[in-house]
């Protein structure tokens, strides 16, 4: 790894750099540069001097930095002198650029700055078009500004050469001031500059752009910035809604800015084209009492430093989203951030030393805590310490009431007051210009000896790093002064004219000779204040400090090390995988605890301090905040005009609180016409997870209660089985952690399958099924688990039954509501399940050729699906999904409804009419249907039940309070035949045998509702009812058979605890009426007719009914297969009232059948009199004369 720098400066402007690979600060060699800021980038530091002057320290390197002066010498030809400089009124300059507009004479051009020298002298560029020329570097042409050769032909009347001269820049390594822009207008005094946008382009060696801030709030970009014109040249100003006091460019094109109010600005549309971008958007700082103090944004984040020193983290931060999402709190009291290379974090503490955030990660952009900057000082090994409150000597008192804050300072602000003296005392200004300023580390013997005053008297001391204080300073070096003068007030603008400022002594350090000090206005305000009251230096208003004396060779305050001021490490390349040995986790702070200052200072001194062990380990630590992201490449399937596949980045963040809450995002970012978009989803919004069908991807949908409304989720696709499984993994476990959904899914939970296979549970509340105020079907979290169904039924002690396409039984293995025990995976096991691919051969006849594949205009497809709406050809069909794989070959099915001849044909008479196998003389088409089977093998939590394949299979619905031994299970087979599982349990929940129940016809539906009552449908349509079922006779005896609607064939029911429904073939629902009733007549009178456009219906425990609709209303376009709920269902309306739409688009079986979780009800008083309720009191169920509980 390269060797990079990071850059700081102290409160006295004085500039250090620690390399990665040295263990030592090291001072610039310049001892009377004083800065008050800078910002460091790839191999190079700006910063702003105390004169208000921009300097650059460009990094060494094996290649010199040269630039190329040229220009053009132009002649022209006339019959008397040839060839002269003498042209014509409309020709060009004698010596001009390339373009002849701009006259460029050689004694013109000049050095730009004193950091430039000329390696040689001016020379003719001899090449003419790259080939050495033997004319002397002269190129010929008919006339200006045409095109310009070697060649001198009979009509060339102008020629030109070039002229060029190198420059070098010589100041690499050390600081060099930047000259001010002439003839342009420079700006004024800078406050604040940025460096950034070297990672704006995939070029390599991006040279970056550089803003700056001025004492007025205007924005500043330096133009002309060039890796052989490192300087640039010029300042343009960007326009600004506002007065800024900071800003901070980030590698990328992120560009933030912090107003004088306290908010913040977010620079939009920054790009090659246009590197200042094009408007600015506002944002609000992350507490509205609080303002923001300092702001510093990387490539996708951005932190933020408030007035009360808290460290804010912005979330969802993108080059598509500038402004991101909301705020994060980060523990730690910081007095500002910089964010350097691959978004890693340093900070100046609240105690003026340097942090470093461990633990920062494209996963992990909030890191995990931070750790102290442990740099060598000195010649020494001593490392810089974290500065705690006593890292200056000399007493301080109570500040003057009468000292005014600065305003002219982007840093000034006032401090959180003294605890221990708020009730009484005036609160000492903490801000970024104090009233007296503490210079120097090393107190006077006299001092040393004084007794030290107690806790609660001496206020905590502050160390400010404000312009008007280093400014101050400028003047002041290697001067002395006298005791006691009168101090007074210096305008900023004349501080080089005037004498300094003098200062205040303690008596113990006034025959001491100081080399210089200096108070800023604050405090020559306060001390002027208390000398004309004549107030003591204790009692009155001024901080005072005992000075000792210094060595000629030392600096004032380096004695214990710099106090800093600002940090930059743009330049400072550090990763996780670094091993830097100035950056160790073995320090105060810890990775696991972000701590404040004060807690690290508590937690060292434990060591020191044995007696106060207990009491310190029972202060409260803050546990740090973090923002966990992954990042992926999907392809999202855009469903507006053009409707296509675009590919997109996606990126999942996830923020976890102190407390432990997590709160998560899900963006996607699209490019549309050359503008960066995004899309968002907030996890705790999510509904549904569902794997789809779309064109062979690996696709799958992502549902809101608003996408769910209009009928528009969000589809994305990944490039294989793993990325989407992965996907869908983390997503959900997002989505359960926002719920506090954990386990496996509980008895109540309601079970539903997609036409893929897919199996989702739904986790309900009491709300679901409230007579008033219901939970709505948009608002339901659905969760995928895992395995592959076509159908599932349950019920509420926990028993869950599925069958597979390929008909085979599986029953739920894992326990129900159990919490899974930390490393303990849930078991599972191999499930394979297969189904069959139709496409369907249509033929027309013709009197000449008989039967072909040539038909009308408006016919379908010769190859189709069995609607004949799509073409479906065996080459372009491909698996359901991705997942699946073939097995077998197309071959042709004789296993029709409605029968074939020998060759697999139907005929009919047109497209579409009934189609049937054998041949008439009215029959101009006919069809065939090819079948081909394809089979998916995964892991789930399913056992298999050998080994009788099914058709549909129904557990009989039980309250919450139920208790048996053994569940009622009934099943059909593949063939109709009608089973009954015996030995079903809880902890057996497989099972032991099959009890074939004996019937004269084939069957294709099954269910059974409280009281053993069991129904079923013959494949004919026909209804049946089985008489004495009881737990001593589970089989019953014999079949009643019940009515069908009129001209209607029904295909599936459902049995509830007192309600049937059913389901025939044209969708409509019916309800058997007269069957809320006694054992004694428990087939009901007749069938209503309730709703139509439904394929599949499933009655609760309590008699709740949900459906799966065919069609969503008002959306044609929407896929089949969309989660419908009955509202209004009660004793009183068992039919209930209207219908509450949910997901849809692919939905295949729903089961209810588990949920006998009802809503509590509030206690009533008993009232007065006579019971007022519209039904009686309902006997206890019988069944064969024994009760039972349902």
């Amino acid at each position: 790894m390269a060797i990079t720098l990071l850059w700081a400066v102290d409160v006295y402007g004085r500039v250090y750099s620690l390399s990665t690979a040295g263990q030592r600060w090291e001072r610039a060699d310049d001892m009377l540069l004083e800065l008050k800021r800078v910002t460091a980038g790839k191999g190079r530091c700006w910063g702003i001097g105390c004169d208000h002057r921009v300097y650059l320290n460009m990094m060494p390197s094996e290649t010199s930095i040269r630039f190329r002066e040229e220009t053009y010498e132009n002649q022209r030809w006339n019959p008397v002198d040839g060839f002269t400089d003498t042209l014509l009124p409309t020709d060009r300059w004698p010596w001009s650029d390339v373009t002849g507009m701009n006259p460029q004479p050689l004694h013109s051009f000049q050095l730009p700055s004193r950091s430039w020298e000329w390696e040689g002298d001016w020379y003719v560029d001899q090449t003419c078009g790259g080939d050495p020329s033997q004319t002397g570097g002269w190129e010929y042409s008919v006339d200006f500004p045409a095109n310009f050769s070697p060649d001198k032909k009979w009509n060339s009347c102008v020629r030109r050469r070039r002229w060029i001269r190198y420059r070098r820049y010589i100041t690499q390594g050390s600081w060099a001031k930047i000259p001010l822009d002439h003839p342009s207008k420079p700006p004024l005094p800078l406050c604040d500059i940025s460096c950034g946008g070297w990672e704006m382009s995939d070029q390599s060696g991006r040279y970056p752009y550089l803003w700056g801030v001025s004492q007025q709030g205007q924005v500043w970009f330096r133009e002309g910035i060039h890796p052989r014109v490192p300087e640039g040249s010029s300042w343009e100003e960007v326009e600004v809604p506002k007065e800024v006091a900071q800003l901070s460019a980030g590698p990328g094109d992120l560009l933030w800015a912090l107003l004088w109010d306290g908010n913040l600005l977010v620079r939009t549309g920054l790009s090659l084209d246009s590197p200042t971008g094009t408007s600015w958007l506002e944002v609000d700082s992350p507490v509205k009492e609080v303002e923001a103090l300092h702001v510093a944004v990387g490539v996708s984040v951005v932190w933020v430093v408030t007035k009360d020193f808290k460290v804010w983290f912005r979330r969802g931060v993108n080059s598509h989203n500038a402004c991101g999402s909301g705020w994060i709190s980060i523990g730690g009291e910081m007095m500002m951030v910089d964010v350097g290379l691959n978004d890693q974090v340093w900070a100046v503490g609240e105690d003026r030393g340097l942090y470093f955030r461990i633990g920062v990660s494209p996963s992990e952009p909030s890191g995990s805590g931070w750790i102290p900057v442990s740099g060598q000082w000195g010649d020494s090994k001593k490392v810089v310490p974290v500065r705690d409150d006593c890292a200056f000597s000399g007493h301080l008192t109570k500040a003057s009431q009468g000292s005014v804050l600065s305003c002219t300072d982007s840093d000034s602000e006032l401090g959180p007051p003294d605890p221990q003296s708020h009730s009484n005392e005036t609160p000492v200004p903490e801000a970024a210009a104090p009233s007296v300023v503490p210079l120097g580390g090393a107190a006077s013997p006299e001092a040393e000896g004084a007794p030290a005053p107690s806790q609660q008297d001496a206020p905590k001391p502050f160390i400010p790093a404000s312009d008007s204080f280093i400014n101050s300073l400028v003047s002041d070096r290697d001067k002395t002064s006298t005791s006691q003068p009168t101090i007074t007030e210096t305008p900023q603008d004349e501080v080089e004219d005037k004498p300094p400022a003098p200062i205040l002594l303690t008596p113990e350090a006034a025959g001491h000779e100081v080399p210089w000090m200096n108070v800023d206005l604050e405090g020559a305000e306060a001390a002027r204040s208390a000398q004309a009251r004549g107030a003591s230096l204790v009692d009155g208003g001024a901080a005072t400090y005992a000075m000792g004396t210094l060595e000629p060779q030392q600096g004032v305050g380096e004695e214990d090390g710099p106090v800093w001021a600002w940090i930059s490490g743009g330049g400072c390349d550090v990763d996780p995988s670094s091993n830097i040995s100035w950056l160790s986790p073995t320090g105060p702070l810890t990775s696991s605890l972000s701590l404040t200052p004060v807690q690290s200072a508590a937690w060292s001194e434990q060591q020191q301090q044995q007696e106060h062990r207990e009491e310190i380990s029972r202060k409260p630590l803050e546990r740090s905040n973090s923002v966990w992201v992954r990042k992926g490449a999907l392809r999202w399937w855009r469903d507006w005009k053009p409707q296509r596949w675009v590919d997109v980045g996606v990126a999942l963040e996830q923020s976890t609180r102190c407390d432990g809450r997590k709160d998560s995002i899900f963006f996607v970012y699209y490019t549309q016409y050359d503008e960066k978009k995004y899309l968002h989803v907030f996890i705790s919004e999510v509904t549904a997870l569902v794997p789809v069908l779309r064109d062979s991807h690996y696709a799958f949908a992502v549902y809101t209660a608003q996408r769910t409304k209009q009928r528009w989720p969000l589809v994305l696709a990944a490039q294989t089985e793993k990325d989407m499984n992965d996907w869908l993994c983390l997503l959900s476990d997002c989505c359960c952690e926002s719920r506090g959904i954990s386990g496996s899914p509980s008895r109540h939970a309601l079970w539903a399958t997609t036409s893929k296979g897919d199996i989702l549970v739904h986790e309900p509340a009491f709300s679901l099924e409230a007579s008033a105020h219901a939970l709505a079907c948009d608002l339901m979290f659905w969760r995928q688990v895992p395995g592959h169904l076509r159908c599932v039924e349950t019920n509420s002690l926990g028993l869950v039954w599925g069958v597979g396409w390929d008909g085979t039984a599986w029953v739920h293995s894992a326990q129900h509501g159990q919490q899974p025990t930390p490393g303990e995976a849930v078991p599972t096991q191999q499930q394979t399940d297969a189904r069959s691919v139709h496409v369907y051969e249509n033929q027309r006849w013709n009197p000449m050729a008989g039967y072909t594949d040539k038909g009308l205009p408006t016919d379908r497809p010769m190859w189709s699906d069995e609607g004949g709406l799509k073409e479906c050809t065996k080459g372009s069909t491909h698996p359901p999904s991705p997942e699946w794989s073939w097995v077998s070959e197309w071959t042709v099915d004789f296993s029709v409804l409605g029968g074939t001849d020998k060759e697999g044909w139907q005929y009919a008479a047109d497209f579409p009419v009934t189609f049937h196998g054998h041949k008439t003389l009215k029959d101009f088409v006919r069809r065939r249907r090819w079948t081909r089977k394809c089979k998916i093998t995964l892991r789930g939590p399913w056992q298999q039940v050998p080994p009788i394949p099914l058709s549909d299979i129904s557990l009989m619905p039980c309250l919450a309070q139920s208790r048996m031994e053994e569940v009622p299970v009934w099943a059909l087979s593949d063939k109709g035949d009608v089973l009954c599982r015996l030995g079903v349990s809880p902890h057996n929940p497989a099972g032991s045998s099959w009890l074939h129940v004996g019937t004269d016809q084939p069957f294709k539906s099954i269910s059974i509702g409280g009281a053993n009552q069991v129904w079923a449908i013959a494949k004919d349509g026909a209804v049946f009812y089985r008489g004495s079922v009881s737990p001593q006779n589970p089989a019953g005896e014999c079949w009643y058979h019940i009515p069908s609607p009129l001209r209607q064939t029904l295909r599936q029911l459902s049995v509830g605890r007192t309600s049937v429904f059913a389901v025939d073939e044209n969708s409509n629902l019916w309800y058997r009426q007269g069957s809320r009733l006694t054992p004694s007549y428990p087939q009901g009178s007749a069938w209503e007719l309730i709703s139509n456009n439904v394929t599949k219906v499933s009655v609760g425990p309590l008699d709740q009914v949900w459906i799966i609709a065919d069609a969503v209303p008002g959306f044609p376009a929407e896929t089949g297969g969309a989660v419908c709920h009955r509202l209004g269902v009660g004793p009183v309306q068992p039919k209930g009232q209207s219908w509450d739409y949910g997901l849809g688009g692919g939905w295949e079986h729903i089961s209810v059948r588990g949920n006998s979780a009802e809503a509590p009800r509030a206690p009533h008083p008993p009232p007065a009199g006579p019971p007022r309720s519209p039904l009686p009191p309902r006997p206890p169920t019988q069944a064969n004369g024994d009760a039972v509980g349902v």
